[in-house]
């Protein structure tokens, strides 16, 4: 048995980010986490981090090597008609942009800060379940090497992703969920390839939607929209970069960049929100309780603001006994979740084409790609949603 004030389920983003944060707050927590910490360092995540979210781990302390390796992009290009036309974002946001930093060495990052600060993550572990979560003392039983495990605690927070059990524990009868399955996913390779371009690129064609991003000087990771059901077995390297070439065909001699490719996997995409984010004791945060389609690039960015409104709403409890922050956290987290979630949706309808659609609609994402990059209030909008929107009860 073991006794701590936070008992945290999943060494995500989430997780850790909410365990540092009480660190610094003098809150003990314990993580339980499902996967060897090899494999949640070797996991690779695409990685773009908002404004907020940047400086929120820089003034945490685990910014160092973010700054130092990540890439600062000052602005994003959409690509379409064979133009391509670029969204400044500092001049359209008041000076703010975005760093291209992978999910998981910002995970590597984290787990040093909370290994360091001596709090203890248990790797590996199976069979977890939740306990007595309507009263004042939850816990967390799982398995350990054979041997079986609890963690009595004040609270849970459940950061252990959309199949986790966190979010299963809450009564069906009062979880309320929304989810919108896409026609499409994505086809995404990691190659060896110097950079096609200096920031993200965004095209869109009658092919269907391209991705062009940046992983490292020698590494390129790029994405082309696919059937969700389609297998990598059926596509040659040849014909990826053939698919690549259609699809980004422009009218300014820009080409890109290819090389050897060494991963390849196709992602579905979905929009999930449980608007349901807290039971008795249990707080959900991060993808345990909302998925977005990832042309937005906001997974990772809204886990931080659901963290930033959780670890204050304990830290009051702790230092005030006051739960007005622990009651209002589902109402308040899921504002800022489902703002995410429309401009993800946003985006996604007006890159995409989507079989079977009508001619009308094809030429309303037209029209809406050709009113972004001609109005300044249009470019304004996307690049204001794109950077990121402060983060609740948070300065930075």
């Amino acid at each position: 048995m073991t006794k701590t004030q936070v008992g945290i389920i999943g060494a995500g983003p989430a997780g850790l980010l909410l365990s540092h944060m009480l660190h610094l707050q003098g809150i003990e927590s314990v993580i339980v986490e499902q996967r060897s910490r090899e494999d949640i360092e070797a996991t690779i995540k695409a990685g773009v981090l908002e404004h907020p979210t940047v400086e929120l781990l820089k003034e945490l302390g685990v910014g160092e090597r973010m700054v130092r390796e990540g890439y600062v992009h000052n602005g994003i290009e959409l690509s379409f008609g064979g133009k391509r036309h670029r969204i400044d974002l500092p001049e359209l946001t008041g000076g703010k942009s975005i760093t291209v930093y992978p999910q998981h060495e910002v995970i590597k990052d984290l787990v040093a800060a909370v290994l360091a600060n001596g709090t203890t993550i248990e790797f590996g572990v199976s069979d977890v379940s939740l306990h007595g979560i309507d009263g004042t003392q939850p816990s967390i039983r799982y398995s350990k090497d054979g041997a079986a495990q609890e963690i009595q605690c004040d609270f849970i927070g459940g950061c252990d992703g959309f199949h986790g059990p966190s979010r299963q524990a809450i009564p069906a009868s009062i979880r309320q969920e929304h989810l919108k399955v896409y026609p499409a996913g994505w086809f995404g390779i990691l190659c060896e390839a110097p950079p096609s371009s200096d920031e993200l690129i965004y095209a869109q064609s009658d092919r269907g939607f391209v991705l062009i991003s940046t992983r490292t000087p020698d590494v390129q990771r790029m994405y082309f929209q696919c059937d969700p059901n389609d297998s990598v077995d059926n596509w040659s390297d040849d014909r990826i970069w053939a698919e690549f070439r259609a699809r980004l065909a422009n009218d300014d001699g820009w080409q890109l960049k290819e090389g050897r490719i060494f991963q390849k996997g196709i992602i579905a995409m979905r929009s999930f929100v449980c608007e349901t984010m807290q039971h008795g004791r249990l707080f959900l945060a991060g993808d345990s309780a909302h998925i977005v389609p990832p042309t937005g690039a906001k997974g990772l960015n809204l886990a931080a603001g659901d963290v930033v409104l959780l670890s204050k709403a304990i830290v009051d409890f702790y230092r005030r006994d006051d739960r007005a922050g622990l009651d209002s956290y589902s109402a308040r987290a899921v504002k800022r979740v489902w703002r995410g979630e429309h401009f993800s949706w946003w985006m996604t309808n007006m890159l995409h084409d989507f079989d079977g659609e009508d001619t009308i609609t094809r030429r309303f994402r037209q029209s809406q790609l050709e009113y972004t990059v001609s109005s300044r209030a249009a470019a304004a909008s996307l690049a204001e949603n794109y950077v990121g929107l402060p983060f609740e009860g948070w300065q930075g």
